[in-house]
């Protein structure tokens, strides 16, 4: 298949550089200076868009997103695929949906889930929306890229599908990070706490698979000294975008507005910035209530 891939980012280029080794014809596009093995260079992204049957983004935001739509779009065939794998607003990821399918295009917004280490060894879970036909064609790459690909429904439920699962995910790290916290100062040993929690009414994946204490449960990124895994500025951005999604939705999400308060404090004003989002326990460790 010819595909263009357009954001090689730490994401992208490991992604398209899995779609060039099994055989796909790969033209990327990256506003850095970048190259990626297998992977053919444009220069521009409707360079890299035209005359493909797929064309993949994977984009820092809404914004770029939009933009690159509008470059793109024009230079693209009626039928061609294009599958977006950026973590966006809701509202932008529909937006440039109906803007792809008015021109005869087949869009899936498909945001990811796994991580750079996901992306390098094709083991990521794709969240899709869009059409059935616009899955059925994204779905022989979706297996090369990642191990999952889940169609949740139309133009849009895809992100939202991240974000709802992500807000549950920052809620429940800073818990979790809580209980550790407390625990210490009640005297209670972390792999007790750990042993009972994991395998009780309190276990959820931010205990049992990315435990953020140190020396207890898998290895996680508590042990390489908060080193990310998975930053906490990321889990910033998909929290605010989860605020932005309830606020447009209308829906009341307390403790998520709260999860994000948290890490916007713990990102823009302590030592978060380029820490791994369960870096909250440390921070945890040295405050009082008050």
């Amino acid at each position: 298949m010819k595909i263009g891939f357009i954001g090689l980012g730490n994401m992208g280029a490991p992604m398209a550089a899995n779609l060039a080794k099994a055989g796909h014809t790969v033209t990327g596009f990256d506003m850095a200076d970048v190259t990626v093995e297998g992977v053919t260079m444009a220069a521009s992204g409707a360079d890299a868009a035209k005359g493909q049957e797929v064309v993949i983004t994977m984009l820092p935001n809404g914004k770029i997103l939009r933009a690159v739509a509008d470059e793109i779009i024009p230079a693209m065939a009626p039928g061609t695929g294009f599958i977006d794998c950026s973590t966006v607003d809701v509202d932008s990821a529909r937006a440039v949906a109906d803007q792809a399918a008015a021109a005869g295009l087949l869009p899936v917004d498909a945001p990811v889930s796994g991580g750079v280490g996901g992306a390098a060894g094709g083991t990521l879970t794709f969240m899709a929306g869009g059409s059935a036909e616009a899955f059925a064609k994204a779905e022989p790459l979706f297996d090369i890229m990642g191990q999952k690909a889940v169609h949740c429904g139309d133009a849009g439920a895809g992100q939202a599908a991240k974000i709802c699962n992500n807000m549950i995910l920052g809620a429940t790290m800073i818990v979790t990070c809580e209980a550790f916290a407390l625990a210490d100062k009640l005297g209670l040993d972390r792999q007790k706490m750990f042993d009972v929690v994991s395998t009780s009414s309190g276990y959820s994946w931010s205990m049992n698979a990315y435990c953020p204490a140190p020396g207890v449960g898998p290895q996680s990124p508590a042990d390489n000294d908060y080193q990310p895994g998975f930053a906490a500025e990321l889990m910033l951005k998909d929290l605010r975008l989860s605020q932005q999604a309830a606020e447009s939705a209308d829906a009341d999400t307390p403790l998520g507005q709260a999860a994000m308060q948290l890490y916007a404090q713990f990102v823009e004003n302590e030592n978060g910035l380029g820490r791994d989002f369960s870096a909250m326990l440390p921070r945890f460790e040295k405050r009082h209530r008050g």
